[in-house]
């Protein structure tokens, strides 16, 4: 979790494939730690061909099974359905909007003027990530919910979180 924390947590991501990543693991963590889909991140990008989603999305039931099978990875069907689900949205989210990274980016939140002075101040959820969440929602993705959205946000560097007294508060800057 530290090297996780230091070296990747809160640094902006704008590459299309690592936020389909992101955007599976997030909602494969939904009611368990994020350290045990850490944990799982490399058997997740073996089974999910390294979350490149044209392949994802042409899962079909009998891959959803051996995925069912597969002790690597969290083990919930509609988890897994999930991810395949969330790849067809992801494809026709580029198709219509045409770079879905700067979709995805423009429901980050403003910079805060100064970083939080304690873990406790850090929420769990905003009102960007009320409006991500209703949007994915509306286009179709699953396992989306503002709360999954807002630590989205977090791990591709859209809210800085680090606390103050974090030395990696000051050095994560957003670009943009």
């Amino acid at each position: 979790m530290v090297a996780y924390h230091d070296r990747e947590w809160g640094v902006p991501e704008y590459d299309e494939r690592r936020l389909f990543e992101f955007l599976v693991l997030e909602g494969a963590q939904a009611g368990l730690s994020w350290s045990t889909v850490l944990k799982k991140r490399e058997a997740y990008r073996r089974c999910f061909d390294d979350f490149d989603p044209e392949r994802v999305a042409r899962y079909t039931a009998r891959r959803v099974e051996r995925l069912l099978e597969e002790p690597g990875i969290v083990r919930n069907r509609l988890k897994i359905e999930s991810a395949i689900t969330n790849a067809r949205a992801f494809l026709e989210l580029r198709e219509r909007e045409g770079d879905v990274c700067a979709f995805l980016w423009s429901f980050a939140p403003s910079p805060r003027g100064r970083p939080l002075a304690s873990s406790a101040a850090v929420p769990v959820t905003t009102r960007e990530s009320e409006a991500m969440s209703k949007e994915l929602k509306r286009r179709g993705f699953r396992f989306v919910g503002s709360t999954i959205c807002y630590a989205f946000m977090q791990a591709v560097g859209m809210a800085n979180d680090h606390v103050a007294d974090c030395f990696r508060s000051s050095e994560i800057r957003r670009k943009g």
